[in-house]
């Protein structure tokens, strides 16, 4: 059932004037009888017995909550807003948003509070509940930030008057920081791999784009010309969406042997033409770029294994790696900034300086030229049996 917002529908409280006598608060809302629905309204009190709104809104709460359960098109549940917020709001945002918000919905939020009636949810009581959440504090405060949208939800309705998860605290501290990959073993793993696992490494490593946006590339995209990418598009979980940011959507430097190891790959791939998936797949005739985890899992993971690199490796690992590295060149924040293409770093860098495009390359070429391979490993043979491989996310 689709619920459709409708005026009183949970109440409605104002002050009016009266020709005799202190202005009162008029509680008004519509109920539902055997001849349709009517319109109600009754006296809270007067002014002088609640000065202000909040106090008379507590008089007139008995009375709201009664027109609510008495109102099918409000959601007097949990599990009723979480309905109503996925039909009306959630759609809208991006495929990865989405993902998101519904699995904490479906596996944290719906088993604990879904039958809960929006009244009954208490901030302490969250509070406790995700503090006991054998979960890592990041996980706790998406779970509570994606609450805190619902009953926003609730709020804008004017089906509750306050968001009981306002208050809610929940640290998302790390409790232990996330491993990067020294210089040299980003080397021998880049001398291991094969392609297109190489290829890809190779330029999440050295641009810091996200995997999503790096198998969202066209061949239209890379300009082997000006050496520059183009970023217009991502792709989650095989759902085409737009850039993450405005900052993500600016172009990044392709120089030295990350262009050569490119060009080389497009020469090894079938599907070259502009219009291709830089990483199409070949299982699927190219008409998807491969997934993510089939590389990850079956060659970077084993590959780095067997060099005795015991770091947990995702391919999130590579943007950060990134950062470690032209922090350790010495880089300055802004042109770290602008080549990991992050919104800001600091409102004083956001708006008085610029990063040169120069300034950007050289530091580019300078994590390429670290990372990059000697002349005996240049060539790069293509990986065997990679469309057996895609089984793994499959």
């Amino acid at each position: 059932m689709k619920f459709t917002r409708q005026r009183y529908q949970s109440g409605s409280l104002t002050r009016e004037k009266r020709k005799a006598g202190p202005a009162v608060w008029i509680f008004r809302w519509r109920e539902n009888t055997q001849d349709g629905r009517v319109n109600r309204k009754v006296v809270v009190g007067t002014v002088e017995q609640f000065p202000t709104k909040t106090a008379a809104r507590k008089a007139a709460e008995p009375l709201r909550t009664s027109a609510i359960a008495d109102n099918p098109a409000v959601p007097v549940t949990v599990t009723q807003l979480v309905k109503h917020y996925t039909h009306n709001e959630l759609s809208s945002k991006a495929h990865s948003t989405q993902r998101t918000v519904e699995t904490s919905l479906k596996v944290w939020v719906a088993p604990k509070w879904g039958e809960h009636r929006l009244s009954d949810v208490r901030t302490v009581a969250v509070e406790s509940w995700l503090h006991r959440l054998s979960l890592a504090n990041a996980t706790k405060a998406k779970v509570r930030n994606v609450m805190h949208g619902i009953f926003a939800h609730a709020c804008r309705y004017e089906w509750l008057h306050k968001n009981p998860i306002s208050l809610v605290r929940q640290s998302a501290k790390r409790e232990k920081m996330p491993d990067v990959l020294a210089a040299e073993e980003l080397k021998k793993l880049l001398a291991e791999l094969q392609n297109p696992a190489r290829a890809l490494v190779f330029l999440t490593a050295a641009t810091g784009l996200r995997v999503s946006e790096a198998l969202g590339l066209k061949w239209s995209d890379v300009d082997f010309g000006t050496r520059a990418i183009s970023l217009s598009r991502s792709v989650v979980h095989q759902h085409v969406g737009e850039m993450k940011t405005e900052a993500s959507r600016k172009p990044v430097p392709m120089d030295g042997a990350l262009a050569t190891a490119l060009f080389e790959w497009s020469r090894q791939t079938p599907y070259r033409q502009p219009g291709d998936w830089v990483f199409a797949s070949p299982k699927m005739n190219g008409k998807q770029p491969y997934w993510p985890e089939t590389l990850l899992k079956s060659y970077v993971q084993p590959i780095a294994k067997r060099l005795s690199i015991t770091k947990k490796i995702g391919w999130h690992t590579f943007r950060r790696t990134l950062a470690t590295l032209l922090t350790a060149s010495d880089e300055n924040a802004k042109t770290t900034q602008e080549l990991m293409r992050h919104a800001n770093a600091g409102i004083t860098m956001n708006l008085y300086a610029q990063a040169l495009t120069a300034v950007k390359r050289a530091a580019h070429l300078k994590v390429v030229a670290m990372i990059g391979p000697t002349a005996e490993t240049a060539s790069v043979p293509l990986c065997s049996h990679v469309e057996e491989a895609e089984t793994v996310s499959a």
